[in-house]
């Protein structure tokens, strides 16, 4: 492979899913905060400010798990874990990637700028979990939903509280669907003796998915509610509260491949939520 397809690969530009399941939560936050109406050029600096730190997140993360991927039969194939792709040349990447994602902020608010060095923090600290904190899925559903407050920032010049409301609904969301993830490598990370929320949870993960799925859509009830959605936001909560149930299906036996399509299949969940409230705001 060429060093350009490696790049590519070490910032899964093969593997979008990890990019929209950052993008729903953050587009249906600015039709919030817009009240329906979002600015395009705001659309399109966090679209690709989503894509961008996203692709510096998969660098960072592949640097710092390098000794442990070669370990897990999914990443044991990884650029930097096969020796194609140096630590230097990832740290160098996600550097450039950040500064990118940067320069797209600057003209907007202070408020804005300001809480985007919490989300690079955030962005960077999140791989180190695994060594130490048992459900480190909860901390990335905190760097992966800050897009929300953000929005928020950059639209209102403030972070209301139904803001970190829905910063807390995309952590329960988070927790559903990396947990399915994280239980495809469970054998795995036993051995190496790593932490994730599929050990942590042990034989109630099931469970404890669809308990984060029922938090994440009546969360978003309650602050959609708030702000006067209703027909069409409804509806499309009911079709993700309908997915989430497909996901059970699909999880109960905890074998990888059907939990590793649970996990993919959440763009859908996301997309449909996302369609509800833009439909709801556009047919008022």
């Amino acid at each position: 492979m060429t060093k350009l397809a490696l790049y590519l690969r070490l910032i899964r530009m093969d593997k979008p899913i990890g990019t929209l399941l950052l993008l729903w939560p953050t587009l249906y936050a600015m039709w919030m905060a817009s009240g329906g109406v979002p600015d395009w050029k705001l659309l399109v600096i966090f679209t690709l400010g989503t894509f961008l730190m996203r692709s510096a997140g998969c660098a960072i993360n592949d640097y710092a798990d390098q000794d442990i991927d070669k370990f897990v039969k999914r990443t044991a194939q990884r650029p930097i874990t096969s020796g194609r792709v140096s630590g230097k040349e990832a740290v160098a990447i996600a550097v450039v990637l950040t500064l990118i994602a940067f320069c797209l902020i600057l003209p907007l608010n202070a408020l804005t700028r300001q809480m985007s060095v919490a989300a690079v923090i955030l962005a960077g600290s999140y791989p180190y979990t695994k060594r130490f904190f048992a459900i480190p899925q909860a901390y990335l559903g905190i760097a992966f939903g800050f897009g929300i407050p953000m929005a928020f920032a950059a639209i209102q010049n403030q972070v209301p509280p139904v803001a970190w409301l829905l910063l807390v609904g995309n952590v329960f969301w988070t927790l559903a669907y990396d947990t399915e993830y994280a239980m495809v490598d469970r054998d795995d990370d036993l051995k190496i003796g790593i932490k994730t929320s599929a050990i942590t949870f042990g034989r109630y993960d099931v469970a404890i998915i669809m308990f984060c799925y029922a938090m994440h859509l009546a969360i978003l009830l309650v602050c959609g509610w708030q702000l006067g959605l209703r027909l069409w936001f409804v509806a499309g909560l009911a079709a993700a509260a309908g997915m989430a149930c497909y996901h059970y299906t699909l999880i109960r036996n905890r074998e990888r491949d059907p939990c590793l399509y649970a996990f993919r299949h959440n763009n859908w969940l996301g997309g449909v939520v996302f369609a509800g409230v833009a439909l709801d705001y556009a047919l008022r």
